[in-house]
């Protein structure tokens, strides 16, 4: 007695790529195979890129920040003063820079002078934030001293001071150039406090990557900035770097205990958190309308095996009489459904991942084509639209396409395997 063909046998592949490829004279959907291809394409090319410009913004955003800025940062809560005020400078600084630098994770501890003072240069000004910063913990930060678009001799910081690009073009300065910097609380005298105006060689343009730091950072020798802002043996916080970012929150405590008492830390987290946060719903809330995307795009491919069915019914009784079960007829058009959303998502998968491989030239085309200005770095904070291709995000979309379509194949192949043969050869 002859066993019974196993599932997917290779006469119902054959059927199946048959139907796939009849002109619509022979009683085919072509036309609506096709529209189901580019729909599954489409969508699932429009996924991946998304992933690919969400994950590329994201690193974008945080790596900037943390080429630039403290991972961690440790302050003083304060002490009164002889006069009364708030007194939030820490005095030991280098003794608790040590301390900190022990921690195991820390790569760098570094003491910072902050203020806001203007810079002009001519009658171009420009209110900048000064960092007081030694030339040798400006040297390890990656995303001052290592940036390709700075220019200058950073070995020669502690003659001058260092700008960011946005501020450089904002003043019209350049390297070699004499810039002034005021600050309202400068000299003290008899008669009160008057401004205190400095003039610096600039020595060294940066581009760190953000708009906004490169917009209004400015960096002055350590010693320089303590004199210029009356911060004589002092400092006004610890800069601190670690081995891994991400973890930066469970290395906070260990930190603050190192600093020692009425010490309080903020971490790069804490101060992007916002913006992380938004990042994380913005990501699911797109996830989720793409998702309905391709949804939308494996419906066409059920409009299609219906109208598949309905043309194939005479086909169906025939088979049915001849021997085939309804699990083979059922698995017949299955194939037809899946094999569409197969071909599809390869080629969304292909068509994605090119987009996210040279997303610089076809940026650059839109751009032209638009006349320039489509991306304003001012509101972005970024120059330009990044995209990080991950293995993750492409399985994502991948396993999302291939389940809705092989699912959705699944109602009209069932109603194909239950049709009655006798009612399908009727009239025939």
């Amino acid at each position: 007695m002859a066993s019974d063909p196993p599932p997917f046998a290779p006469f119902e592949w054959m059927i199946a790529w048959r139907y796939l490829r009849a002109r619509r004279a022979e009683g085919g959907v072509s036309v609506m195979t096709w529209i189901s291809l580019v729909g599954i394409t489409l969508a699932v090319f429009a996924l991946i890129a998304t992933l690919a410009v969400r994950s590329g913004f994201r690193s974008e955003f945080v790596g900037t920040i943390l080429g630039a800025n403290a991972h961690v940062t440790v302050y003083s809560t304060g002490t009164l003063d002889a006069q009364g005020r708030l007194d939030r400078t820490i005095a030991e600084y280098d003794a608790m820079a040590e301390r900190v630098a022990q921690v195991p994770g820390v790569t760098r501890v570094a003491p910072l002078v902050k203020g806001q003072v203007l810079a002009s240069l001519g009658s171009n000004s420009s209110g900048v934030e000064v960092f007081g910063i030694s030339a040798e913990n400006l040297v390890s930060l990656p995303g001052i001293a290592q940036s390709e678009q700075s220019y200058g001799d950073l070995s020669r910081f502690d003659q001058g001071i260092a700008l960011g690009s946005g501020v450089a073009r904002a003043i019209g300065a350049g390297v070699g150039d004499r810039i002034k910097l005021t600050s309202p609380n400068g000299v003290r005298t008899a008669f009160g406090t008057s401004p205190r105006v400095n003039a610096y060689e600039v020595i060294y343009v940066f581009t760190a990557g953000r708009y906004d730091i490169d917009r209004t950072r400015v960096y002055l020798p350590l010693a320089e900035a303590q004199a210029f802002f009356n911060r004589e043996g002092v400092a006004d916080e610890l800069e601190v770097m670690v081995a891994d970012p991400e973890n930066v929150d469970s290395l906070a405590p260990d930190i603050l205990r190192a600093a020692g008492d009425r010490t309080q830390s903020w971490t790069w987290r804490d101060a992007s958190g916002g913006f992380l946060r938004a990042l994380e719903v913005e990501d699911n809330v797109m996830f989720i309308i793409l998702s309905i995307l391709v949804l939308i795009a494996a419906m066409n491919i059920v409009s299609g095996l219906i109208m598949l069915v309905k043309n194939k019914g005479r086909d169906i009784g025939i088979l049915r009489t001849i021997g085939l079960t309804e699990g083979a007829i059922m698995r017949v058009f299955f194939i037809c459904g899946a094999f569409t959303g197969l071909i599809g998502t390869c080629m969304g998968v292909i068509l994605g991942c090119l987009f996210a491989l040279y997303i610089d030239p076809i940026f650059s085309f839109v751009n032209y084509m638009m006349g320039g200005g489509v991306w304003d770095p001012s509101i972005r904070g970024i120059y330009n639209l990044p995209a990080e291709l991950h293995l993750s995000d492409v399985m994502s979309a991948v396993g999302l396409s291939l389940g809705l379509s092989f699912v959705v194949t699944l109602f009209p192949a069932r109603r194909a395997a239950q049709m009655n043969p006798v009612e399908a050869l009727r009239y025939e």
